[in-house]
């Protein structure tokens, strides 16, 4: 198995419509692992590749386990092996859909309904590989500036490497950088009647998918692991 600089469990849409507008979109097809063209989208109020520079290297995808370096003693085939493992043993979600949602000053793709299970599946890997996961350096930890964390999201920092987990995690498929009110509201519009019949219903999470960061700050899917529990 290849050796990336990071490592990260995400969702990412099985192949069909919405995973190919989304490679798309961002301009970075994280399963066939090249840059495609983006599309043409009537009404932007700035080109594609303008608003979509900041996610574009992560793929489209739902942040499940962010991304990490490997702990030292740690094989790439020991970290598959073990997501592998974790994946046997969780279930399925299902939710009833999918809505474009402002989370911030960026736009998201964000569950309908109850987020319990998905959050609940979410901790489950957070907490299950963590072992895997090195520890933070010092300039890692001051990338995520945490003097401007609340306590919850400095102790996730501080334990799990990430202020957004657990109790502070919120399920979202990126779209955006970060963008200002009216340039958001412009980007939202045209954007909506587009994504609007490529979005499932319901909206399914088969599998967990292990990606990994390559030499060009690209991150690849790796493997698809079915969730069968």
């Amino acid at each position: 198995m290849e050796h990336y600089l990071r490592y990260a469990v995400y969702f990412a849409p099985a192949p069909g419509p919405l995973a190919d507008f989304g490679a798309a979109w961002l301009g970075w097809d994280a399963q066939a692992g090249c840059a495609v063209a983006h599309p043409q989208v009537p009404g932007l109020p700035c080109p594609v590749a303008e608003v979509t520079r900041q996610p574009r290297k992560y793929g489209f995808h739902g942040t499940l386990k962010p991304p990490f370096r490997l702990a030292g003693g740690c094989a790439p085939e020991d970290l598959a092996e073990a997501v592998e493992l974790l994946a046997a043993r969780l279930a399925p979600v299902r939710m009833p859909g999918l809505q474009l949602d402002r989370i911030g000053r960026f736009l998201a793709l964000t569950p309908k309904g109850d987020g319990a299970e998905l959050a609940a599946l979410a901790g489950a890997v957070v907490t299950g590989l963590d072992a895997y996961r090195a520890p933070l350096t010092a300039e890692e930890f001051a990338r995520r500036r945490p003097d401007r964390l609340d306590p919850r999201q400095r102790a996730n920092l501080e334990q799990w490497g990430y202020p957004y987990v657990l109790e502070e995690f919120r399920f979202h498929l990126t779209l955006t950088g970060p963008m200002e009110e009216n340039r958001a509201q412009a980007v939202r519009a045209a954007l909506a009647p587009v994504l609007e019949p490529l979005l499932p219903v319901p909206f399914e999470v088969p599998d967990i998918c292990l990606f990994g960061e390559g030499e060009d700050g690209y991150f690849r899917l790796v493997h698809r692991y079915a969730l069968s529990g």
